[in-house]
């Protein structure tokens, strides 16, 4: 299963660590997970919280029983979370080939412009007047955590792929 939810990346993959001790190793309802996430962290809305929650369990930092959510005992190096992020949301394998394919940096908006194809038709219908917006701000966040998580570099104003970075 692929998650769509992307939080803005933070400043350092600290606060992935600090997000994911937010959540109990005792199951709690997603309610109690956002309360502690604000509690614990600098976020500040239950919006945030749950969007980071949704994102933990892409990266495999928590998980969803029956009973509710907890905190996995994953440590979250940055060679794992890497790897989690590639293959669990969606969205980056497509945005990370493009990026193999392309010789010169592109700027956000052309790598949603190389994207939009992949966008599910169902959120065109969705959020008929603002489905750019979102997947334009979703596509600058996925590649701002594509750098954060070395699998692309920013160059000026614009990506690369890190294999084919100097």
């Amino acid at each position: 299963m692929q998650f769509k939810l992307v939080p803005e990346p933070p400043r350092t993959l600290d606060f992935v660590a600090d997000a994911q001790r937010a959540v109990p190793l005792v199951p709690g309802s997603e309610d109690d997970c956002c309360a502690r996430m604000l509690d614990r962290t600098d976020l500040t809305s239950r919006d945030e919280a749950r969007t980071w929650l949704t994102f933990l369990r892409a990266l495999g930092l928590a998980e969803e029983q029956s009973s509710g959510f907890t905190r996995t005992r994953e440590d979250p190096t940055p060679e794992f979370l890497a790897e989690q992020f590639r293959e669990n949301v969606f969205g980056v394998p497509a945005l990370l080939e493009i990026l193999a394919d392309v010789e010169t940096p592109l700027s956000a908006a052309e790598m949603f412009e190389a994207f939009e194809d992949e966008v599910p038709t169902w959120e065109h219908h969705k959020n008929p007047s603002s489905w750019e917006t979102i997947w334009g701000e979703r596509v600058e966040f996925l590649l701002d955590w594509a750098v954060l998580l070395g699998l692309a570099e920013k160059v000026d104003d614009g990506y690369v792929d890190t294999t084919d970075a100097d």
